[in-house]
């Protein structure tokens, strides 16, 4: 109990003071938080619905954690077959729900196997891309 009053008291004299939290505050891995990450980022996202069904559209909540105190000024998300060499056959539309936190919808797995999420984050620097495996049955 003591650790995670720290940890709280931590994150709010981050936020009054407009620094930065750690990354591993925002993007804790627990249950249906899927995860991918860089040297420099670290992306957690859930999917709506949770067991993503082929043929059915779904979104997803993404938080994108900079080990570096990194601005993150968008995100971008897509996904293909990297066996099959193609992507979705739908666009999704990505929207900032505070900082460093997205949701994109119109989602779709036209077809079961072997998927890979792709997500471009978007920082003053450049960026920096996250794949993450994803198995639609």
């Amino acid at each position: 109990m003591m650790r995670r009053t720290g940890t709280l008291r931590g994150l709010a004299i981050a936020a009054a003071l407009n620094v930065p939290a750690p990354a591993q505050a925002a993007c804790e891995v627990g249950p249906g938080v899927l995860r991918g990450e860089t040297p420099r980022m670290a992306l957690a996202f859930r999917t709506n619905p949770p067991l993503i069904k082929v043929g059915e559209l779904f979104s997803l909540q993404a938080e994108v954690c900079p080990q570096d105190g990194t601005r993150v000024t968008g995100l971008k998300v897509d996904a293909g077959m990297p066996a099959h060499k193609h992507g979705m056959n739908y666009q999704p539309r990505v929207s900032n729900t505070g900082p460093g936190r997205y949701t994109a919808t119109g989602l779709m797995f036209h077809m079961p196997g072997q998927w890979q999420f792709t997500f471009d984050v978007e920082t003053p620097a450049g960026r920096e891309r996250i794949r993450v495996d994803y198995t639609a049955e």
